[in-house]
This record gives structure tokens, sequence and C-alpha cells, in this order.
């Protein structure tokens, strides 16, 4: 047995068949500084590669054998989505139950706080999606998106141009409070949030609400603070939610966003009071200007951008209450999302923040979503 991998509680020689049998990965040790975590993978030559953390990691060949494996270092509390490329394809970690979609899988080191209501899935697994579907077809949005601006995962609407797109609507616990998720395809398809929110709501974490799960076609222009996609949300969407059957209160409607559509709840927070005045935010993309997306560095520009161009000029916020969560582990985020929340408070919103063990990670937004969203309804529970 070799010593590299029994202090991982690998036993047998690497790459024979009682090694295989017993492999999990990733498996963590503790180092000076946080963890250091063992990926395993089995066949031909591979990298590792990670959401919005580290640069890629190519694996190490154990002698003459099929096993590949690294050695990365990870501070302390991290959960962080990662896939292998081999022979020019992604792949979940064939080695971990746990999975976001197809071809990713989610790590997290020891002292990572659990996240309740968050099942495990597996990377073959099919997540159940909600039985109400509207066909929801844009006059507002129509020209305003043409292609998908983004991530790996992410999942395109139905047709090019903004216009036509399926909305999906789940009343948790029998419906209530409208919770709009922004990028509702990652939370339909990526992370089980229709079985966490009904999870939460059966155990008293979360009043009863209806989810509506909002896809987006092209982020860079839905959410990038201009009006059209509130006024279609105000005048198309939400009289479509509400005349569906579904229990749905607009009234207390609560929007929630991660990166780039935290950017946009905040947005329309503060330029359509009358619709927003509930967010929860986790990792906004607060260094956005017109300008930053085509820069070298975007996130070297004005400190808060817009969001705090806007504060500045100090609008009544008394009627909004507002969460706002941050990633310990993505510090060029901080200046601009600490920024933003001091004027949020000092224009008069009631806020909360708080830092989550995360990079710029949905993997590690999910615990702070269901918080978030039930903080923001607080004060409308009966």
């Amino acid at each position: 047995m070799d010593s590299t991998f029994a202090a991982y509680g690998m036993p047998g020689e690497p790459g024979t068949g009682a090694f295989w049998a017993a492999a999990k990965g990733p498996a963590a040790v503790p180092s000076q500084d946080g963890w250091t975590v063992l990926f395993l993978w089995r066949g031909s030559p591979a990298s590792l590669h990670f959401e919005s953390w580290s640069e890629p990691v190519a694996l190490r060949r154990w002698e003459e054998t099929d096993c590949w494996y690294a050695e990365v270092a990870m501070p302390a509390r991290l959960r962080v989505t990662y896939w292998l490329v081999s022979d020019g394809a992604a792949y979940a970690d064939p080695f971990n139950p746990v999975g976001a979609g197809g071809d990713r899988s989610i790590a997290a080191t020891p002292d990572a706080p659990d996240q309740p209501h968050w099942p495990a899935v597996g990377a073959d697994d099919v997540l159940p999606l909600p039985r109400v579907r509207l066909r929801w077809i844009s006059e507002g949005l129509n020209g305003l998106g043409g292609k998908l601006g983004g991530r790996p995962g992410e999942r395109p609407g139905e047709r090019p141009g903004g216009r036509r797109r399926t909305v999906r609507v789940h009343p948790a616990g029998g419906g209530g409070p409208i919770v709009l998720l922004l990028d509702g395809d990652d939370w339909l398809h990526l992370h089980p949030a229709m079985t966490a929110f009904d999870s939460a709501v059966s155990r008293g974490d979360l009043p009863p609400v209806t989810l509506v799960f909002l896809p987006v076609l092209d982020r860079g222009a839905e959410f990038g603070c201009r009006p059209e996609l509130w006024e279609a949300v105000r005048d198309e969407l939400l009289p479509l939610v509400t005349e569906s059957g579904v229990t749905a209160d607009a009234g207390r409607l609560v929007v929630a966003g991660q990166s780039l559509g935290g950017l946009s709840a905040v947005y329309a927070a503060l330029e359509f009071p009358g619709l927003v005045s509930r967010v929860a935010c986790q990792s906004g993309s607060f260094w956005w200007t017109p300008a930053a997306p085509g820069l070298a560095d975007p996130l070297g520009g004005p400190v808060g951008g817009v969001v705090a161009e806007r504060l500045r000029r100090r609008p009544d916020l008394s009627g909004l209450r507002v969460a706002f969560d941050l990633g310990e582990h993505e510090p060029r985020m901080l200046p601009h999302g600490e920024l933003v929340e001091t004027l949020a408070a000092e224009a008069g919103a009631t806020v909360q923040v708080s830092r989550s063990p995360a990079g710029h990670d949905r993997a590690s937004w999910r615990h702070a979503l269901l918080r978030d969203v039930a903080w923001a309804l607080r004060d409308s529970r009966e």
C-alpha cells in the first residue's frame, strides 16, 4: 500500500481491482491552511476543472497503471463545483455520488457547513420538474436576447430572440408569495430547488411559497441593468402566473438572483420599487457598468459599479428588505459587495449580510437561497 493513498483511506495497490473497488472521491486530510483533497480518475489522461475557484489541475499517473490522481490544496470551508476533462470531453467524477447535472460534481471540505433540504443528486439522476408549465410569449423581450451568455451547464430557452419561453411554476406547500428564481433553468436541471423548497416548507423553515423558474437566454442582455426584463415581468409574466389557477401572491414577491442575476434583482428593487421590495441576492455582480463586460478586467472598474452610483443619490429604500450573501473565497468581489451593502442600509433598506463558504459557485449559494428567501418573507408571515 502506498502512503500517498493510504493517508486517504485507500487500500490496496493503486490500479488493482481491490483499489478501485474501494476508491472514493474526493477524500480529504487536514493540512496547515485547510485541507489536501485527493481526486481520482481511471483511464486516459485527464485534467481537473473548478467553477470560478482555481485554475485547471493536470492529474498525474501512478506508475504504469490506469490510476490518475491529483492532490489539491483547498482552504477551510469550501464547497465547489468541478468536473474532469479527458480526450476533450467533460465528465462528472465517477467516484463522487454528489452531482450537479450530467457532467458536474460537487466537492465539500469536511468543515463546510451542511446544506439542509438539498438532497445528494447523482450525475445520472433526472431532477423532477414542476407540473405547471406556462408558455410565455413576450412582446417586451422580443429581440432582447439571442444566445446564451456563459457558464457551463446553462441551458438556452426555446427560441432565439427572447420572445418565447417555457416557465415552470411550483406551489410549494400549496403556494403563497411568489419567489421568482432568476436563472431558473439552473435551479430546475442542475440543482433540485423544487425538492429543497418543498423540504424547507414541510419542516417549517419557510412559509408556503410559489416558485417561478424564470429561464434566461442571454444573461448579459437581460440582466445588465436595463428595464425591459422587469417591465415584461410586471406586465406579462406575473399576470400569466396569477391567472394560471395556481395559488400565487404577486403582492409579496421575492426576487432571488445570483451573480448577474443578483445584480438585476437589486437593480429591479431600485428602479421598480412598486414591483420588487424583497430580494435575496447571492454574489451580486456589483462591478457591472455598461463598459465592464468588454474590459480585460471587468472587476477592476469603479467599486460598486452602476448600482453604487445609483445608491449614492440616496433613494428612499425604507420599504426594501434585501439579503446580501457573498462567498468567503471570492475576494475580488468583496469591495464591490461591501459598498453596495453599506449604501443600501444607509438609504433605509432593511439589510441582512452574510458570507458563505464559497467561491462564485451555485453549489454554495444553495443554502443561502433558502435562508435568505425565508428572511425576506419574515415580515409577511401570518
